[in-house]
């Protein structure tokens, strides 16, 4: 009996190979990889807190056997990495790219197949990704699914939206991770565009908070030719497994070895503020691909398009569908007497733009088509190069520039993706021809021919084949209803915005919830900036369209703040221009904030609560400082301790009155100006969907603080 307990015991520890280990830079971190039983499993610790506990890695195969398990380690490779480098745009000028990286090759003996699985360890976090290498018996192949593991420590505070392969533009929903699948069932009720996978299932990036305090966020780096993660949660062990958004035929990828997949991504933090510091996203993508990046610039923009969200204006110049693509019969068809995108609008919108330092102006319903789409004829496609008889072009083109003033294309594609395609070095040249160097392109609808998920590998093939495409004719692209970034701006830096997530427009449909806010630079912010298109003052949509009783739920100075809270080197000041002549003392904030910076701090932060963002100005010595609250009355303090000692500043502060409300009384702030210095400290009453913003001038001339007191 003796003998046959001691064969076992050999039996067992050879069954788990020695654990394999790697430690963060600062050693804060640890992360453990072995193979159990032929099983690939890995682990991760902070300070000695587990994080994520043993979870399982590898891949469910179509038609061959899985990638799961009969491995063993055949070799490994330890290295580290430390760069500084410089983004085109971004939150700061220089960020710091430093991790311990354990190379894991693994071989499927009975399969005789190969697969190296990668791990990078930050000071923030991990990240790690598959790869298959060149190989003689895996070549092509289909996943039908990846079973990447996530298993949560605990019962987690967690902010999320549920799955969905064609939209993440939903209110988020703040549970215990075993609350979701209940709470998705109870609170959540589609629109047409929304259709939630249903169960515990809920899209990255997810921001997690631990009994202990811990902050966790999970998402994806680098996604490239792989379809979207989402994360299903096992609410019985709280472990997430990855579940990626499938094509029309229901598979989840087409591979071809030598390949990699994306980087999964966990984000740990001691601070809400940790994670919104985090830079890992863009440190796990590739470094910048454009010879020369000098003509993507940050862009603060207004535009034709607000009065149509709201119903006060049209897209389309005719209300009854025109006739077949390419014969525009619009003396047969009835005018609305409301199309906003007209020659002497637009130069209204290009003046007030010139007039007051803006750089574009977006115009969206310029082209013809638009009477049949919304006419539901299914025999016409946008071609994206002809315009309506009241658009001058050529005109607009020419006033634009002796204003000083860029104009911004629109490109809506109804989800007709191939017919976009077909037409791209047409409506790219005709963009360079009339001097558009941006395009807002839409998806909205289903993917057309086949039905295509939004978020599926054919798709994500195509919103890089399009960003690829713009980089050719030196085009930025800020693409709506596309997948959520993540981190692929470090790469290609002209793609200079997203949308992406439940942004202002829902204001005018339905509304946002008033934390959604504090939530999104926790959550769809990690991968990359968006277009939220903030600015509303005039909060009450009805003034706009009577038969629209909805309202945008928050303060003028909260909309003042989402220029600093709301990272975006692609802001629009999203109001109409009449609305912010009524309060032009608040709208001078949003002409004075920049859309690229040198600095970021983050000096107050709780998901779903609150956020208090600092940050310089790239080109001056200037901070800008932005709050955003929830739906509670709260009190913020903070302190100036980021400015130079020894320098004297003039703090222009945009804030809510104390009766102030989101819904009930919106419109009231005021504007107070002090002399502050890095020992300042401040003490600001916040309203309920409110907030505010300070600008902060260094002093250079006595006469700047004259009649001013300190802070």
């Amino acid at each position: 009996m003796k003998n046959v307990l001691l064969f076992f015991a050999f039996i067992g520890f050879f069954s788990v190979i020695k654990a394999e280990e790697l430690k963060s830079p600062n050693g804060n971190f640890n992360l453990k990889f072995e193979v159990n039983n032929g099983v690939p499993i890995y682990q991760l610790d902070y300070k000695g807190k587990p994080v994520v506990l043993d979870s399982k890695l590898g891949f469910i195969l179509k038609d061959t056997a899985d990638l799961t398990d009969g491995f063993t380690i055949i070799k490994t490779e330890n290295s580290s990495f430390d760069e500084t480098w410089e983004p085109t745009w971004g939150e700061e000028s220089e960020i710091r790219n430093n991790y311990n990286e354990l190379a894991v090759t693994l071989n499927q003996d009975k399969e005789d197949r190969q697969l190296l699985i990668r791990f990078r360890l930050f000071d923030d976090g991990l990240g790690f990704r598959y790869e298959f290498p060149n190989q003689n018996n895996l070549i092509y192949f289909v996943i039908e699914e990846e079973v990447t593991e996530f298993a949560m420590a605990g019962d987690h505070k967690a902010w999320w939206i549920p799955g969905d392969n064609d939209t993440q533009e939903y209110n988020y929903t703040t549970s215990k991770l075993s609350e979701i699948s209940s709470k998705l069932e109870v609170s959540i009720t589609p629109n047409e565009s929304q259709s939630p996978i249903g169960g515990a299932c809920v899209q990255s990036a997810l921001m997690m908070k631990s009994d202990d305090g811990l902050y966790i966020n999970l998402h994806e780096a680098a996604l490239i030719e792989y379809a979207c993660m989402h994360l299903d949660l096992d609410e019985t062990n709280m472990t997430f497994t990855t579940m990626l958004a499938p094509d029309v035929n229901g598979n989840k990828g087409y591979m071809q070895a030598p390949r990699t997949t994306p980087w999964r991504t966990i984000i740990v933090g001691e601070e809400a503020g940790d994670i919104l510091l985090s830079r890992m996203t863009y440190n796990l993508n590739e470094p910048l691909a454009l010879e020369d990046d000098s003509w993507v610039k940050p862009v603060k923009y207004i535009g034709v398009w607000w009065e149509m969200i709201t119903g006060m204006s049209t897209w389309s110049m005719a209300d009854v569908p025109s006739v077949q693509l390419g014969v525009t019969d619009f003396e047969n068809a009835k005018p609305t007497g409301k199309h906003a995108a007209n020659t002497e609008h637009v130069k209204m919108y290009i003046d007030f733009a010139s007039e007051h330092g803006f750089d574009a102006v977006l115009v969206e319903g310029w082209n013809v088509g638009w009477e049949d789409w919304f006419g539901k004829s299914k025999d016409y496609v946008f071609d994206f190069v002809t315009p309506y008889p009241d658009f001058d072009v050529e005109g607009l083109r020419d006033y634009a520039k002796s204003k000083g003033v860029e104009l911004m294309m629109h490109h809506e594609t109804s989800g007709s993706v191939r017919n976009y395609e077909r037409h791209l070095d047409q409506a790219f040249k005709f963009m360079n021809d009339n001097n558009y160097n941006s395009v807002k392109t839409g998806y909205v609808g289903d993917i057309i021919p086949r039905g295509e998920s939004h978020y599926g590998q054919w798709m994500v093939n195509h919103y890089q084949y399009v960003l690829e495409k713009a980089a050719d004719y030196k085009i930025m692209i800020n693409a709506h209803e596309a997948v959520r970034p993540t981190g692929i701006a470090r790469t290609y830096p002209n793609l200079i915005g997203n949308e992406s997530a439940r942004g202002t427009e829902y204001e005018a449909f339905g509304g946002n919830t008033p934390d959604h806010t504090t939530i999104l630079p926790f959550t769809r912010l990690i991968g990359g900036p968006m277009d939220y298109t903030p600015g509303i003052f005039v909060t009450d949509v009805s003034q706009l369209n009577p038969e629209n009783g909805s309202y945008v739920r928050t303060t003028i100075a909260r909309q003042l703040a989402l220029y600093v809270t709301m990272y975006s080197p692609l802001q629009m000041a999203a109001d109409l221009p009449q609305h912010y002549e009524q309060f032009m003392d608040a709208f001078q904030f949003i002409k004075d904030v920049p859309v690229d910076w040198s600095k970021s701090l983050v000096l107050e932060a709780e998901p779903g609560d609150y956020i208090t963002y600092a940050r310089k100005d790239k080109n001056s010595e200037n901070w800008f400082v932005g709050r955003t609250n929830d739906e509670e009355p709260r009190t913020s303090k903070i302190a100036f301790d980021f400015l130079t000692p020894g320098k004297k500043y003039v703090a222009t502060i945009y804030s809510d009155k104390k009766d102030a409300h989101f819904k009930d009384n919106p419109q009231a702030y005021q504007i107070k100006k002090y002399v502050v210095t890095n020992k300042s400290k401040l003490s600001q009453f916040c309203a309920p969907g409110g907030g505010y913003a300070i600008s902060i001038e260094e002093v250079t001339n006595s006469s700047q603080t004259k009649g001013l007191r300190k802070l």
